[in-house]
């Protein structure tokens, strides 16, 4: 069982996007939104020059992914949720 509930997890996953994830992001051209938190299930969309670009997965991965997890809980689950399919989260 996972030790927080969503809304325990909504603004430390923000505060960590905006002044951690999203600079470095923002460096590169690229962006990030926080969509929803749902089931512990962190649901973000890389946007701008992110999209279509071949290091995006890296990106989720060593930078998304590692930053979440080392801050709030190793379990966390990130998904990258594609453009077009904002409203379609339980089919990811």
């Amino acid at each position: 069982m996972f030790p927080f509930s969503d809304e325990d997890l909504q603004e430390p996953v923000s505060h960590i996007i905006k002044t951690k994830i999203a600079p470095a992001i923002a460096s590169d051209g690229g962006n990030i939104v926080l969509l929803q938190i749902k089931d512990s299930k962190v649901y973000i969309q890389l946007q701008g020059a992110c999209v279509g670009c071949s290091a995006s997965g890296s990106t989720l991965k060593f930078l998304v992914e590692k930053q979440l997890k080392s801050a709030i809980h190793p379990d966390l689950q990130i998904v990258n949720v594609p453009v077009g399919m904002e409203n379609r989260l339980g089919e990811l």
